[in-house]
């Protein structure tokens, strides 16, 4: 896959996912804004990638789910390198709760920073493509939480489906700008949150059929596709990347 002069957003890329997302277009070529809401998190993770870079990765740090915030880094993307490929809404909060007792400020902030964040990004991005008519790839970030159900994680659940239909929806608006828009949905993934838990890795070895969680190069790989040349006629579709636990899903509690 080729993202040489492509210029992307990548939004909650501090760490993790993100992260890895950035580092693998970066070294193929791509010219990436990475956003994180830790200014220092951004700054080091850039420092990092532009090492030994092909591209260039430039720090953003700020609020994804702020309207204000995602048009700059719109606009950052077009001063710095001339135009807009590639958006990938990645940031996302999970907040876990039971249903009894799931505090009205804990929901709200749930869909303000996993939908709104997703929505208004897509909507920037898309306009400025449209504007070049050249077309361009969208790309959301869902979980097989919006697949499964989960223990204590019915508003996050009911985020990440939702960003599913969203995805569907806006192929009738920009598809024929040329405009993709697609969804990943992770399963269980290595990250620097849950490294650190044995139990987090004996659990998911055990009940994932391909025997491990994910790696984050795993979910890297399948987003890069998504986003690239090579997928333009891919629209409107989730590519669920769990090792085929959604396919028998068993409980990890």
């Amino acid at each position: 896959m080729d993202f040489e002069n492509k210029v992307a957003i990548v939004t909650g890329a501090g760490q993790g996912i993100g992260y890895e997302i950035c580092l693998h277009l970066v070294m193929q070529g791509a010219n990436v804004i990475l956003n994180d809401i830790d200014a220092p998190l951004a700054e080091a993770a850039v420092k990092t990638i532009n090492k030994n870079a092909a591209g260039k990765c430039v720090a953003m740090a700020g609020d994804s789910s702020d309207t204000e915030f995602i048009q700059k880094m719109v606009d950052e993307a077009v001063a710095q390198f001339g135009k807009l490929d590639i958006a990938i809404a990645n940031a996302g909060i999970t907040l876990f709760g039971d249903f009894f007792n799931y505090k009205p400020e804990a929901f709200l902030k749930v869909m303000q920073v996993n939908l709104a964040g997703s929505f208004f990004l897509a909507q920037a991005a898309a306009n400025q493509m449209k504007q070049q008519a050249n077309g361009g790839a969208i790309l959301f970030t869902s979980s097989v939480t919006g697949h499964q159900a989960h223990k204590d994680l019915a508003a996050y659940g009911m985020s990440k489906a939702a960003l599913e239909m969203l995805a569907k929806n806006l192929v009738i608006e920009v598809s024929q700008y040329k405009i993709n828009v697609n969804t990943i949905a992770p399963g269980a993934t290595l990250t620097e949150r849950t490294l650190g838990d044995e139990s987090y890795t004996e659990v998911w070895n055990r009940i994932t059929p391909m025997g491990r969680p994910a790696h984050v190069s795993d979910i890297a790989n399948a987003a890069l596709f998504l986003v690239s040349e090579k997928a333009k006629h891919i629209t409107g579709q989730t590519l669920i990347i769990d090792g085929g636990w959604t396919s028998v899903s068993p409980s990890p509690f």
